[in-house]
Parts: C-alpha cells; structure tokens; sequence
C-alpha cells in the first residue's frame, strides 16, 4: 500500500513538472516572437508563467536550451497552422491558399502567435547552434510543404521554386511588418501573392 501510494505521489509530481515545463515553453514560444530572441527575459518569462525565477533551472539547463525549446514550439504551431490551411482545400488550390493565409492581413497582425521565421528571422544567424538548427529543420519542412503542393513534386524545379515560395513568403511577411506606412505593408504583401500566384500557374 505505501508503495502503491509513493508511486502514484511520484507520479503525479512528475506530471504536475511537466505540466509546468510545457506552460513555459508555451510563454517563452509567444515572448520571443513578440520580442525578440535578445529581448525575452527569463525573469519575465518565468513571471509571465506565473512561476520564480529560482525554478527555472529545474526546467532547463540554460537560457539557450529554453530558447531551442520554445523555437521548436514556435516552429511545430506555425507548421500545424500552414499544414491546416493546405488540407482544408483541394490539392489544386492548396498552394494558392497557402500563399495567401501566409501573407494575409491576419497573420500580419499576429507575431506572438505567427510564423516564427518572419519574426525571428533577421536574429536567428546570431543565436547559438541548438536554435539554429531548430529553425533550419522549420525552414526544411516548410519548403518541403511548397512542393509537395506541385503537380510536379519530386522533381528538380518544384523543388526550387518551393524554396523562391517560401523565401519570398517569409521575406514579404517581414517587410511588411517592418514598415511603417499601412499602404505599403499592403502593397509589399500583395506584390508578394501575385508574383507567386503568376508564377505558380
């Protein structure tokens, strides 16, 4: 009986942990897109997790660790949403509706929430390996998700204009953010769309 009772206490410690492991990861994956990798605190995060400053080395061995991990978490919810789009049409107008969720008004506006590669990207070549390496696997993925949206996927050129399509993509997101004049953030979005669009045609 004690050790059934010693076995679930043990348990249920174990979940509660990660149960606040993933809490922070979640706080940390919106903090460093609405901040910035060089701008997220882990004093704050801790803070916006509802949890001290003193419990985050129970969670992670470093500020870098926490970064990968919340990188990574960034990256998987961006995935989720872009593949989300992909399967809610059919396959011939999946690529036209990738292209325009990406580069909509609403995932403008949503940078704690939005594509972590437009947000984060400029800072990225600066960060430690495990975080780079996170991104590159994203990055990988993400032109992997373009192509396979070709008729043509598995060859060469779709391959290559995947990678012009998600460049494209993330670098009109970026700039459109990174202005100030609402007409021209509309405009570099929408130069973006219909350059993919013809070209994908």
């Amino acid at each position: 009986m004690i050790a059934v009772m010693r076995k679930n206490t043990t348990n249920a410690r174990a979940a509660a942990k990660e149960e606040t492991h993933e809490r922070i990861v979640s706080v940390a994956a919106r903090a460093i897109r609405r901040s910035g990798y060089d701008g997220t605190g882990v004093a704050d995060i801790m803070k916006e997790a509802g949890l001290t400053h003193g419990g985050f080395y129970s969670h992670f061995a470093s500020r870098e660790a926490l970064l990968a991990e919340a990188a990574g978490r960034a990256c998987a919810e961006s995935a989720a949403a872009v593949a989300e789009v992909v399967a809610g049409v059919p396959s011939e107008d999946s690529l036209e509706a990738m292209v325009r969720a990406y580069l909509s008004k609403e995932h403008l506006a949503q940078i704690e929430a939005g594509c972590p590669l437009a947000a984060l990207g400029s800072e990225t070549a600066r960060q430690a390996p495990e975080v780079r390496r996170v991104t590159t696997r994203h990055i990988k993925a993400m032109v992997d998700l373009a192509a396979r949206q070709s008729p043509d996927w598995g060859q060469p050129a779709a391959h290559e204009r995947a990678l012009v399509t998600v460049a494209t993509m993330v670098g009109g997101l970026l700039l459109a953010r990174a202005v100030d004049d609402p007409a021209l953030s509309d405009s570099l979005r929408e130069a973006a769309i219909k350059h993919l669009l013809s070209t994908s045609a």
